[in-house]
């Protein structure tokens, strides 16, 4: 049997025919000052640098009345599962699980992964092999949508999008448009963060929001490794892209609105930690990231947040790492 991953405690405190088929697209560190960790990064010794997942892997229990939501960009399902995606997700075993990044032209058929989730809802990109979306669930969604209302191009928005309403609030599941090598998709991404964060504020107003995926942005200069060099440069960290959601969370274009807050920084306001390490330049054994996957909630849905953690020893599988959210009561 593989060695048991070493895991990085949950409660620590340190206060193509794609563009994504090479990632390029994502924040990489090219600059020569990034080839040095700052000293705020984490040593690099304390992240795992494996190219596939171990057999056994020991995660926290889910506790009695808890609600666990995973979302893992897993950069190519087919690619992922051959790494050891299917022992991450038995390990874990959440109620809901957000894969992004899945590069399927299909629904997956995979026995097992119908077995533990009977709910699946694949949104499929119209171009092949590119993004990918799905929310898997164990419990049955009232119901499910994967449009943006009012969006000008609707074939762009195919497998980018899940959205499920439960009894208590709405699910949505997201890779969101990247800005792009040389930020030659940044007016792409303007367009959706305009209809998207729109159609974010419509749902508010029937019940909580639970949003959740690769929201390929970087919120602050804590979310980078190498803020200063990439800033206004590298997709994700422009201020274009953090100002719209600077803005959509403290609702500052719609002053009627509900606020919504960025919940893992919420509850480590002042902790590095990362989601994406690109696999150029060594990134990871570097410990240069960036945290561009998270969760998004509604303010008033925060009394029912018990954790959000990042899975930091969860890489080999993936060149992000997955993001936890554990709530209370049913969904």
């Amino acid at each position: 049997m593989a060695p048991q991953v070493a895991r990085t405690s949950s409660k620590r405190k340190v206060d193509n025919d794609s563009d994504e088929s090479n990632r390029d697209e994502e924040p990489s560190q090219t600059s020569q000052s990034s080839k040095k960790a700052r000293k705020e990064d984490p040593p690099p010794n304390t992240l795992p640098t494996n190219k596939a997942l171990p057999v056994k892997i020991d995660l926290p229990p889910k506790q009695s009345g808890i609600s666990r939501i995973a979302s893992w960009n897993v950069s190519g399902l087919a690619a992922s599962e051959k790494k050891g995606f299917k022992f991450y997700v038995e390990a874990e075993d959440p109620d809901i699980l957000i894969l992004t990044e899945t590069k399927l032209n299909k629904a997956s058929d995979d026995a097992a992964l119908k077995a533990r989730y009977p709910h699946q809802y694949w949104s499929i990109s119209a171009k092949k092999g590119y993004a990918g979306t799905a929310v898997l669930s164990k419990q049955k969604p009232l119901n499910v949508d994967q449009t943006i209302p009012g969006h000008p191009d609707p074939e762009s928005v195919k497998g980018r999008i899940v959205t499920l309403e439960f009894e208590t609030f709405y699910l949505v599941g997201t890779y969101v448009v990247n800005a792009g090598q040389g930020l030659k998709t940044l007016e792409e991404k303007k367009v959706w963060n305009k209809h998207f964060f729109a159609y974010m504020n419509e749902l508010d107003k029937k019940k909580p929001i639970i949003w959740a995926g690769d929201l390929n942005v970087a919120p602050t200069a804590l979310d980078l490794a190498n803020p200063k060099t990439n800033w206004n440069k590298t997709a994700g960290y422009t201020e274009a892209e953090t100002s719209a959601f600077k803005n959509f969370l403290e609702a500052s274009e719609t002053p009627d609105g509900n606020k919504f807050l960025d919940i893992w920084r919420t509850l480590h306001p002042e902790q590095r930690a990362y989601t994406y390490f690109s696999y150029r330049f060594n990134c990871r054994a570097k410990g240069l990231g960036w945290r561009i996957d998270g969760f998004v909630l509604s303010e008033r849905f925060k009394d029912r947040v018990s954790t959000c953690d990042i899975r930091d020893e969860i890489y080999g599988a993936s060149d992000h790492v997955p993001v936890v959210l554990e709530v209370t009561g049913s969904l």
